[in-house]
């Protein structure tokens, strides 16, 4: 990871490009961040930043995290994650991390929670086919068969109805369209996961289509 930051997703809208083709995109509040806290292989037995996103009252942040806050001088923040960025030996506690680092054509990957959407049966959640639906079936939608022949139990793992979304989420190789530095703003092209003012992490992209090719 050699770039990141936090923010939060605003909504979706489109914006044309150079030909005058309508490109939807995906509008985040990216920033500013402020480096917390620095993480060392010689006092915790690994490099990292710990970045935070949003200002909170001091009453919000609780008596332990309150006091890193006071410790290094800084305003509480409602947000706090830890990353690994290129030339960490660079940033100081602090130091803000703006939407600047980013830039128009870069491919990232987004982190973030997927919205939840309840209890969910096994067609929705896991994508299964649905049973006969001729008259006297009785078995349209239900979730198929539980277990083996003799094993006389449900095996672990098995896709049955529950609980759909709510949970971590990276989608990879999306591109940046634009970003505007002074508002805090980055597009980027397509949906991404969340609901409105979620917390949203962007970095850049691992498996980038660039380090393919190469």
């Amino acid at each position: 990871m050699k770039k990141a930051i936090l923010g939060r997703k605003i909504g979706m809208t489109q914006i044309f490009g150079e030909k005058g083709e309508a490109i939807p995109v995906t509008v985040v509040e990216a920033g500013p961040c402020t480096v917390v806290q620095k993480m060392s292989s010689d006092s915790h037995g690994y490099d990292a930043l710990q970045i935070g996103y949003m200002d909170i009252k001091e009453h919000k942040a609780g008596k332990p995290r309150l006091g890193q806050f006071q410790k290094s001088g800084l305003k509480p923040k409602k947000f706090l994650r830890e990353v690994t960025l290129k030339d960490m030996d660079s940033y100081d506690i602090g130091q803000e991390i703006t939407a600047d680092i980013f830039s128009a054509g870069e491919q990232i990957d987004v982190v973030a929670v997927s919205r939840g959407k309840g209890f969910a049966g096994s067609i929705k959640r896991h994508n299964q086919h649905r049973g006969p639906m001729t008259h006297g079936s009785r078995y349209h939608r239900g979730p198929g068969t539980l277990g083996g022949v003799d094993a006389a139990r449900v095996f672990k793992g098995q896709t049955l109805p529950g609980r759909m979304g709510g949970v971590r989420v990276t989608v990879q190789n999306l591109e940046i369209a634009k970003v505007y530095p002074e508002r805090n703003l980055i597009l980027i092209k397509g949906a991404i996961p969340g609901p409105k003012k979620g917390l949203v992490t962007i970095k850049s992209a691992v498996k980038s289509k660039a380090k393919a090719k190469a």
